[in-house]
Parts: structure tokens; sequence; C-alpha cells
């Protein structure tokens, strides 16, 4: 009767193999223990060094990468005898990865790609994650998942950045007022504050309402009566009571707003920058942007995201919400009527702020 040989002892047949460059036999002993003991470490990490090689990149890629997937899995200490393994497996991983982007590129250049394709190819390389609509209120199914529009798509955008110079303009009044700005993140004390972060009551963010909560706040629209026109005709989300909300938005320097997700899906959030001194970024999912004076910014907020003025100086948007395009008439007077009806069950608004 003959006796298999231990996994131990086949470990050791395979590491005699490799040493002495007998390649195609190590990989066949090893592919032996891993059918046995799929999550060895140290199989794992000699079979990748093995394929490696051999040129076989493809190979390794997933011996190593099953090596770290083991690592992740395991919450007991990696022993120190394995670190070395690791390091050179992570190593090589980048290099592959490098390998891969480069053919890529050679095949598709990054300078002739489409917007959307080249977010595509971050995907797959890793670079970037999937990023979708997460809203902590209320979710409308079948969305698009759309970081940033395109502009050019809204037939009232070039009308709007147009009136820039003139919303500046007001703006600046209203800046010479010191006492005309308070946090856009106000507190509540009648709820808790398990979410709270420095923001909230500090007007390193502050906010100018025009509108508030679905209404004109009359006083503020006569300090600014070309900014509050300037909305007349555009498709404001009217939620009775809740919604639009169009303010003048401030970011003082320095000032980070926390990665977080908006309320609702239904609307789309517009940034019009009146005020930018210097680097100011806002990222929405896995791309950033940086504000540019006059340039309309049109995102959805239901996706992550996350703004910083790294200027040293305020940097202010006319920040308002209007419907998503995709939604039907019929669609808008339903969410309109159940968010309403909501708010009424609750006695608290579903949309209200950020």
């Amino acid at each position: 009767m003959t006796i298999a040989p231990t996994l131990d002892a086949r470990k050791q047949s395979a590491f005699a193999h490799a040493r002495a460059g007998r390649l195609a036999d190590a990989e066949t002993e090893l592919q032996s223990v891993l059918r046995e003991a799929p999550r060895d470490l140290g199989a794992l990490l000699l079979l990748g060094d093995v394929l490696h090689a051999a040129s076989k990149t493809q190979d390794a890629s997933r011996a190593y990468g099953g090596a770290m997937q083991v690592v992740q899995m395991q919450a007991a200490p990696i022993p120190d005898a394995f670190k070395p393994g690791l390091q050179r497996a992570a190593a090589r991983l980048g290099e592959y990865a490098s390998q891969y982007e480069a053919f890529i590129a050679a095949e598709l250049p990054p300078a002739a790609r489409s917007s959307r394709f080249d977010q595509s190819v971050d995907i797959l390389l890793g670079k970037s994650g999937i990023s979708l609509q997460q809203p902590t209120r209320y979710y409308f199914p079948e969305l698009p998942q759309i970081q940033f529009y395109d502009r050019a798509a809204f037939n009232w955008a070039a009308a709007l950045e147009a009136k820039t110079p003139a919303i500046q303009e007001e703006l600046r009044a209203v800046l010479a007022d010191h006492a005309a700005f308070r946090p856009y993140l106000e507190r509540n004390e009648s709820q808790p504050h398990v979410k709270s972060h420095e923001l909230v009551g500090n007007d390193d963010w502050g906010a100018f309402y025009l509108w508030k909560d679905g209404a004109r706040v009359e006083e503020n629209c006569a300090r600014c009566p070309v900014t509050a026109a300037a909305f007349v005709d555009l498709p404001l989300d009217y939620l009775p009571g809740q919604a639009p909300s169009v303010l003048f938005s401030l970011l003082k320097p320095g000032a980070h707003i926390p990665p977080h997700h908006g309320l609702i899906n239904t609307r789309l959030i517009c940034h019009l920058p009146l005020l930018v001194p210097g680097p100011a970024w806002l990222r929405v999912g896995n791309r950033t942007h940086q504000w540019k004076e006059g340039e309309l910014v049109v995102f959805d907020d239901s996706i992550e995201h996350e703004a910083k003025n790294e200027a040293s100086e305020t940097r202010v948007v006319l920040l308002f919400d209007i419907w998503r395009p995709e939604l039907t008439p019929q669609e808008r007077t339903e969410v309109t009527k159940l968010l309403g009806a909501i708010a009424d069950f609750s006695g608290q608004p579903v949309v209200s702020g950020n």
C-alpha cells in the first residue's frame, strides 16, 4: 500500500523543484497542495514566485491575489516568516497592474477616450471604485448613475452663467454685511447628534438663503433682485415646505465638507461658482471637479461627495436644486405628493438643507 506524501512533504518537494529550476514540477506539486488546502498562504506565495519565474504573469497574478485575499480573511496576525513573500507579492502585483495599464493605453490612448469610457477603464484597473446613489431618506429606482452632468444638456445654463457678473456684484454687497450669513448646518438641540461633525453650527460653511425649505426669503430676495429673478424659469424642485433651496454657499479657507450622501435622488444640485480665489474642489463619487468662476456645475448629491476650499480666501457658490430631468411630469407630481404626505405624517420634512 502506497502512502501519499503529506502536504508538508509536497510543499518541501515543490520548494526543492523550484530551487533546482524545475518550475513545471514545482507548479504541479503546489497545485496538488492547493487542491486540498486552498488557503495555504505559503503555497500560494511560492506558486506565485514559480509562475513569475516561468513568465506566466496572468497565473502569477491570480496566485499572488489569492494570497492577499487569505491575509484579508485571517483575523490572526501574519507570521513574520510570510512578510517578505507578501511584500514581494504586492510589488509584483503593482508591476503587473502597470503593465496592464500600459497595454490598455497603447490599445486605447487616454487622450482619445470619451469621458464615460475613461471612467470605466479606471474602474477596471482598480484606480477608482463604483459610485452609486445612496440617498439617506428616499430612493427613486431606475435613474441613471451620473456623477456630474454636462451643463450643455440644460438649455437654461448659458443664460444663468451670463448673469454671473451681476450676481457677483450682489454677492459682494451681502458679504460686506458680516451678519448676513449663518451656518449652513444649523444645530437642532431637540435631535440626537450621533453623526454630528465640526461644521454643525459652524460658520466656516455659511449660507445666505434666497429660498429656504420651499419658500422665498423675501428680505434677502429684495437685497439680490437680479439673483432672485434668475430662477423664475428654472426647473426648481418645488416641494411645499421642503424644497427648493437657493443660497449663496460660503466655504472659508481650509474648510472641508466631509464625505456624505444627500437625502433624496430625485433632484440634482447645481453650483454657479461666484468667488473662487484659488484651489477649491468638489468630489462626487470617483471624480473630482475644480470650481471655476461662472462655470455651472450640476451633480447628483445622492452619490457620496465632499468638498474643500484649499485657497487662502473664501469660496462662494450660488447653490440650488432642480428636478432630475429623467423624471416625467407624472413622477414629479407623485414624488411631491409622497414627500409632502410623509412630512405631514411625521411632523418633519423629508428634505431640508443637505
